[in-house]
């Protein structure tokens, strides 16, 4: 199995050499990310400039990696276009920070897992919430097991996961749950300064206080369970593929050994 990671956190992130890591025990990981943080840019493809590629030292021995001028949709596009020559997965992430609601239209981390569902391939976007300490070794053992049942043949190939933990040890997460994309989770706003030369102004994210419906991915995340959410269906209208209704007991039981 053939696997290209990416991320939108930048090519020297945490979680993405986390993930890598844990991913190179059953596949050959190849990394393509941005060479810089590129945090809610989305979908964003660059088409009127140059994108230039460095190939750099990995953080993991033995790990092809390239580090691209240009956002995580471009690192995919640009992968799976010229730099490598078959792949099996594409897995972004892992994120520092929920993707969550409709937060997801504005990820990075999505935005560059969706490039590879376009291209035909499955495609996970793995998240963990924010907290003083980022717990990231669940997330990617959780990911090599999604992996494995994709190169098994348990799930489809056809699939484009969204994927969030939260920011807890394993001994403190209560389960995991297939879920829908909550509604809303965030307003924007606009806040006013000065810096003596000129006003400017500072677009925030407030976070919205509601009560969400238990099918979704924040209150499953509120919950302190895992959060799987099939975005083909989503985002696409699609039927979903055949996702057996246990995975996600077998995904956790699978955690804990």
């Amino acid at each position: 199995m053939k696997v290209l990671v990416t991320n939108d956190d930048g090519i020297f992130a945490q979680g993405l050499w986390t993930l890598v890591k844990e991913l190179t025990n059953i596949a050959q990981v190849v990394v393509v990310a941005p060479d810089r943080e590129q945090s809610a840019i989305g979908t964003a493809v660059t088409l009127h400039q140059p994108l230039r590629v460095q190939k750099v030292s990995p953080l993991v021995p033995g790990v092809e990696t390239y580090s691209v001028e240009g956002t995580p949709a471009d690192c995919v596009i640009l992968a799976l276009g010229k730099l490598i020559n078959k792949i099996d997965l594409v897995v972004s992430g892992i994120n520092h920070g929920a993707n969550l609601g409709d937060d997801v239209s504005i990820s990075g981390t999505v935005g560059a897992a969706l490039q590879g569902y376009l291209r035909g391939l499955p495609a996970l976007a793995i998240s963990v919430a924010l907290g003083e300490s980022l717990h990231l070794d669940t997330a990617a053992k959780l990911t090599l097991l999604l992996a494995k049942k994709i190169d098994r043949g348990v799930l489809p190939t056809n699939i484009f996961l969204n994927v969030n933990l939260p920011n807890l040890p394993l001994a403190k997460i209560k389960g995991a749950k297939l879920t829908r994309l909550a509604s809303k989770s965030h307003t924007n706003t606009v806040e006013e300064g000065d810096d003596g030369k000129r006003k400017y102004y500072w677009l925030v994210r407030q976070k919205i206080n509601k009560a969400v419906d238990e099918e979704t991915d924040i209150w499953t995340i509120e919950q302190d369970s895992i959060s799987i959410t099939p975005l083909h269906t989503t985002l696409f209208n699609k039927p979903s593929p055949t996702i057996p209704d246990s995975l996600c007991s077998s995904l956790f039981q699978e955690l804990q050994q």
